[in-house]
């Protein structure tokens, strides 16, 4: 079959193009701007790729159009694959039926986490002598890779809770059916198309309605939205985890953050590991719950950590000059920047961390979490801020150093990127920790950083 992918070079989307390849169909595909990396990995496995969405492109004459939900209407491919009548599908929905449909899926799910935890889990099934499938928003170190299709009876899926295509507004994980199902966490992100928690919790409850009652699902247990979730109504399973709470739990805490793993109150093992932070000991945690689940023995997975190796932009150390360490993380939800940089600021203790920030998704571009920035950043010790154009508004009409003002002098917005970057170089010194935090990529400022500091 000859598959055509609108959309093609975000990451999703990307690995469904590459586990669509390896089925053996013919693939190509298309985006507004075919980019690296995911444009070089496509076309290394044969995959042709168009920029742009003219409507020309219906005279490849594929089978079915796979569309992304990057696609809306007015697209102007859109429009003619709608006025001609041909064939369509969301990537969700063709992933769901042409190869979940055979699989026991493990998906992973929550607003924070799901990338980590996936990887975690591929890489405990690949460890025990497995040889999973897998579709993750990011690329695991473990294998290099973000998507593969293989025999193994087992995929693994990072289970976005984002819409599925622009007719078809469920959640993209109802889709996926999973028989195994991590709930890492919940609380309100994705302010473009949830109106608040409550839409995403009605989205989280689908996903449990699909989960069949010899399933299984393992739940953080410090979470009260997810417990408000399963009171609606659950029909399977569900395992606790957290730390001293649940049926899973991480206790002695070491310095260099090693713990034990107690399953209700028996001593399963110790983690020696290369990764920081409590909630990467939750995710790590979950894992080993869900591979419990299809048969790893707990001892098989903790032992796996010690040869894990994190996701690319997770924490990323992506150069060192003069002493001066730049950090690559994909943090863009406040939640998630408190944790990051809690976690850097424990492995490196007092050393100074310099904050280099882009508010840039949909939820923080409109506004919503703009309040919730300046706790987010309160334990580095200089801040630098990206996005505002002349006036001191980004592009959607909130003033970012006007949001970042309670931080004081340690803290500034730049409109241009050369600016932040010398302003950041004029401050540096040696022993510095420069964490650098977007999900985008901020203009290439690791490199610019790391170019300016020789």
């Amino acid at each position: 079959m000859h598959i055509h992918i609108l959309g093609i070079c975000g990451t999703f989307m990307g690995g469904i193009a590459a586990i669509a390849k390896q089925a053996g169909h013919k693939v190509t595909g298309c985006d507004a701007n075919v980019y690296p990396p995911m444009s070089t990995q496509l076309e290394a496995q044969g995959i042709e790729l168009i920029s742009g969405f003219d409507a020309s492109q219906t005279d490849l004459k594929p089978d079915l159009y796979v569309i992304g939900n990057v696609v809306s209407r007015g697209n102007p491919l859109m429009e003619a694959i709608l006025n001609q009548g041909l064939p369509y599908i969301s990537g969700p929905q063709w992933l769901g039926e042409n190869v979940l449909r055979d699989k026991w899926v493990l998906a992973v799910a929550g607003t924070h986490g799901k990338t980590t935890t996936s990887s975690m889990l591929a890489w405990i099934l690949q460890d025990a002598g497995l040889s999973p499938g897998f579709l993750i928003g990011g690329v695991p170190n473990n294998f290099g890779i973000s998507a593969r299709l293989t025999d193994d009876p087992f995929f693994v899926i990072e289970a976005d809770e984002y819409d599925t295509a622009f007719f078809d507004k469920r959640s993209k994980f109802v889709h996926y059916r999973p028989r195994t199902a991590i709930l890492n966490n919940l609380e309100f992100d994705h302010a473009d198309i949830f109106a608040d928690l409550n839409a995403i919790q009605t989205q989280f409850h689908h996903l449990m309605r699909t989960i069949p009652a010899n399933g299984l699902i393992v739940s953080n247990a410090h979470e009260a939205a997810l417990d408000e979730t399963l009171s609606r109504g659950v029909w399977t399973d569900v395992a606790r985890f957290g730390n001293g709470l649940g049926d899973w739990q991480i206790s002695n805490v070491g310095s260099d953050d090693s713990f034990d793993v107690l399953l209700k109150g028996e001593l399963q093992g110790r983690v020696q590991w290369n990764v920081t932070g409590e909630h990467n000991r939750l995710n790590a945690l979950a894992a080993i719950a869900a591979a419990r689940h299809v048969g790893v023995e707990p001892r098989h997975a903790i032992e796996a950590f010690s040869r894990f190796e994190m996701v690319k932009r997770r924490m990323e150390i992506k150069g060192v000059v003069n002493n001066i360490t730049v950090y690559d993380d994909f943090a863009h939800h406040p939640t998630a920047i408190t944790l990051t940089v809690a976690g850097l600021r424990k492995r490196v203790g007092t050393a100074r961390i310099l904050a280099v920030l882009e508010p840039r998704s949909n939820t923080m571009k409109l506004g919503v979490m703009k309040a919730q920035l300046p706790d987010s950043l309160t334990q580095a010790d200089l801040i630098f801020g990206y996005g505002a154009v002349g006036d001191g508004k980004d592009a959607l009409g909130w003033d970012l150093a006007e949001s970042l003002a309670p931080l004081g002098d340690k803290a500034r917005a730049f409109s241009d990127l050369n600016e932040l970057v010398n302003a950041v170089k004029a401050v540096a010194q040696s022993g510095d920790h420069i964490l650098v935090m977007s999900n985008g990529g901020f203009g290439g400022v690791h490199q610019k950083l790391l170019d300016a500091l020789k």
